[in-house]
């Protein structure tokens, strides 16, 4: 599977340990950084990853900031990404079944390493269940429409 990560100055030791992980459970990374703690712009780095979502060029996003709102904000702004941002293990499994989450962006000051490594294989290994959900993601669609 290939995962493309990245982060803001916020998560960067965070990162590091996830792109191991990844690597160790046998998957490809495209790693964006940041690749130090110098600070820098959080929607870059969303643009970086989400640009490989919807390129095709990578299966499933990572994204990392201190808080991790920053990071969800900006990459729900472009067409194609759905961005989760997550807490516990049970979220990051219930937005792939539901939401069919192509993003998963965790808080690098609130997630531990075996926290993040949880939440990372929870969401990259679940499965968008369909059915009524499909329904519920298109309408998720940015287009003008009218609720039914």
């Amino acid at each position: 599977m290939i995962i493309s990560i990245g982060t803001d100055h916020g998560g960067v030791e965070l990162r590091v340990n996830l792109v191991g992980f990844l690597k160790r459970e046998g998957h490809e990374v495209l790693d964006h950084g940041a690749f130090t703690e110098e600070s820098v712009d959080y929607p870059d780095y969303a643009q970086l990853v989400c640009n490989d979502i919807t390129a095709g060029q990578a299966e499933f996003g990572l994204l990392i900031c201190k808080s991790g709102i920053g990071m969800s904000i900006s990459a729900n702004k472009i067409p194609g990404v759905r961005a989760a941002l997550v807490g516990f293990d049970e979220d990051a499994a219930m937005t792939r079944q539901h939401n069919n989450s192509n993003v998963l962006v965790l808080p690098g000051k609130h997630t531990t390493n075996l926290q993040a490594f949880h939440r990372v294989k929870a969401f990259i290994g679940t499965e968008f269940e369909g059915g009524r959900h499909a329904r519920r993601v298109d309408k998720m669609e940015p287009i003008n429409r009218e609720c039914s």
